[in-house]
């Protein structure tokens, strides 16, 4: 890694986090719309969706593809299930999320088809990447895009991307990550150790928070669900994004302190994500 590419601050970051009126209601904080969880990959969505209510987000809706989805989070009540094709059609959506266990079977391409050209703010992960990557009308809707737009993929998705190999992208993830946000016209955060962040304006930077236990299912998921939330609630896209990589990581960093690496969950992080956001914010 480069060591001339700025690192994440926190404390930089922390002073772009939106002020709090003392005479505020849940409509200030924003909507989110989660779309994903096709048969067998509901928990996904849940897990972003969770997560961007409890980073703040002031109401988190799921759309949901499975056909045996659930009409209610047992876990999280708060959230709002519908099914997917409804959940497109919602008002007063601030930003979506989509892909996360959302699968590519042609109903989830339909809902891309849909969703791309909206004038919403997206966070776009998994399988939402994967079908991107397939499919070059959808790529041209992406560039076509003037709504701000959060890429999240791991090596592999990038590759897919980018149709190279994910040995390709990991020799140079700095390159890597730059040429995803030019490309596709989105910000972008090329996932690993060190992760390395791209705003739509080409400012580049390495994220140094962050460990091994976190290697686990559904780290994405909530970090998909940190950035709406930081959109919803008013950051630019482009801060939303740092703010929500590093903070995932110090996250992921507190637990490893508290001496949990071996089957730290993300769930686990949704929870030290908020503790710390709250103590850094107060102080």
């Amino acid at each position: 890694m480069n060591d001339r590419v700025p690192m994440l601050r926190k404390e930089r970051l922390v002073s772009n986090f939106p002020k709090r009126p003392r005479d505020s209601h849940k409509g200030l904080f924003g909507t989110v719309a989660v779309i994903g969880g096709a048969n067998g990959m509901i928990g996904a969505p849940l897990l972003a969706a969770r997560a961007a209510l409890k980073l703040g987000a002031g109401c988190v809706h799921v759309g949901l593809l499975a056909e045996n989805a659930p009409g209610v989070d047992l876990v999280q009540p708060e959230l709002m299930l519908h099914d997917a094709k409804s959940a497109l059609q919602l008002p007063g959506v601030d930003v979506f999320t989509a892909g996360c266990g959302m699968g590519t079977s042609i109903a989830a391409q339909k809902l891309l088809y849909e969703l791309l050209p909206r004038n919403t703010a997206l966070v776009l992960d998994a399988d939402a990447l994967n079908l991107i990557a397939k499919h070059a009308d959808l790529q041209d809707d992406l560039r076509s895009r003037t709504s701000p737009c959060v890429l999240t993929p791991h090596p592999g998705e990038a590759a897919r991307l980018l149709a190279c190999t994910a040995h390709e992208i990991q020799s140079d993830r700095i390159a890597a990550a730059r040429e995803l946000s030019r490309r596709f016209a989105c910000g972008a955060v090329l996932k690993g150790a060190d992760s390395v962040c791209v705003t739509r304006g080409g400012r580049l930077f390495v994220n140094k928070t962050g460990n091994a236990g976190m290697s686990s299912a559904g780290m994405g998921d909530v970090l998909s669900g940190m950035i709406a939330a930081f959109i919803a609630q008013g950051m630019t896209a482009d801060d939303a994004l740092l703010l929500a990589v590093h903070l995932h990581g110090a996250a992921g960093d507190a637990l490893a302190e508290q001496g949990i690496t071996i089957g730290m969950t993300a769930s686990d992080v949704t929870e030290w994500a908020r503790w710390l956001l709250n103590g850094w914010l107060k102080r």
